[in-house]
């Protein structure tokens, strides 16, 4: 294994770290009048709505470094936020981040999570601002916090979906979920073993979208390009389930969404046939998938059906109708926040 050079935090102090991990950062966007450099960050959005989201990441519990690289990490930790803001029908404009720092992680390593954040900032167009950084008893912790900007009148809340309104998805489903399952696997296969070969041949694509998810800025361009505004709208972090239980309850509505219409990617359902699990569960209830989920009026089933990547999975009913899936052999199946319970009572679409 090659040994790389690994320099003590503790050579350069906390302030020259700071000072290595942001040099070179310039501001991009028009909101930013004052970034990294001085005691606060210094904000002009003029008469846009101000968005504010926070993320908090912990070593352990949301990621395991025996498989996720640093750069990746810093990627995804900064693209969840841009997820969030996305997902108001806004745009990200700057963030915040702060580290909780162990003393096994040296200077290149904090370089390495720094140029996954930095690189996620350059693709979206997005301000580094400030941060801080602090030292750490439990391993890495990463706290982002993301600003961006809504147009009044275009923001898109939880609690606006409306009784036979179209529910939308962007991509697919299930896949970051299934990557997760796949490193796990061979974490456990190879566990105290320093050289080996995992099986990840023809599985890049559900391992990028556990490892390297992307937020759907373009999925908000197309829409603004077809002047169509959601009625509400989540990412999915949760799964497709506990995310459209949100929108329901926020907005006293119910739901019928269709097993057959949930998109799953062909490596999605290989690796859930390998693992004996239920695909459709897998979709429900995997997580961190940062598709979008929104709802559209019934009038927008034929621009929205016509945009690349978004696919009608079902509609809003009348509360008194409950929130259910309908299955391929047309059962209704309860939604749960935990994904859908096999073993609550089927009926028959329709009774």
């Amino acid at each position: 294994m090659e040994n790389k050079q690994r320099t003590d935090i503790s050579t350069i102090g906390e302030f020259g770290l700071i000072h290595r991990l942001t040099e070179n950062i310039s501001p991009r966007n028009a909101s930013t009048i004052k970034g990294i450099g001085d005691d606060a960050a210094v904000l002009d959005y003029d008469n846009k709505r101000v968005l504010v989201t926070t993320d908090l990441l912990l070593e352990g519990i949301h990621f395991d470094l025996t498989y996720v690289p640093l750069k990746h990490l810093g990627y995804k930790s900064a693209v969840v936020n841009f997820s969030d803001i996305y997902a108001m029908n806004g745009r990200p404009r700057q963030i915040t981040v702060s580290l909780g720092i162990s003393k096994r992680f040296s200077i290149e390593d904090l370089e390495e999570l720094y140029s996954g954040i930095r690189l996620a900032c350059d693709i979206y167009g997005v301000d580094l601002v400030g941060g801080d950084t602090s030292a750490s008893m439990t391993g890495l912790a990463i706290s982002i916090t993301c600003i961006g900007e809504g147009e009044e009148g275009k923001i898109v809340y939880r609690d606006g979906a409306k009784e036979n309104d179209l529910i939308c998805v962007s991509g697919d489903l299930g896949a970051a979920y299934m990557g997760l399952q796949l490193l796990e696997r061979e974490k456990n296969v190879f566990a105290g073993e320093r050289d080996f070969t995992p099986a990840f041949e023809g599985r890049e694509y559900i391992l990028e979208r556990q490892l390297k998810p992307e937020a759907r800025k373009d999925i908000i361009d197309e829409l603004a390009k077809h002047h169509i505004v959601p009625t509400a709208m989540m990412d999915i972090s949760d799964g497709l389930s506990s995310e459209l239980l949100h929108i329901c309850r926020q907005s006293h509505t119910g739901c019928r969404i269709y097993e057959d219409r949930i998109p799953i990617d062909y490596q999605t359902a290989v690796m859930a046939e390998e693992f004996n699990m239920s695909l459709v569960t897998a979709a429900l209830n995997g997580g961190e998938d940062y598709e979008l989920l929104f709802t559209v009026p019934l009038s927008c089933h034929d621009e929205v059906s016509a945009i690349p990547g978004i696919h009608v999975i079902g509609h809003i009913t009348a509360p008194s109708l409950g929130l259910c899936m309908i299955t391929r052999d047309e059962n209704e199946i309860e939604l749960r926040a935990q994904g859908w319970n096999s073993l609550a009572e089927e009926k028959k679409a329709g009774e």
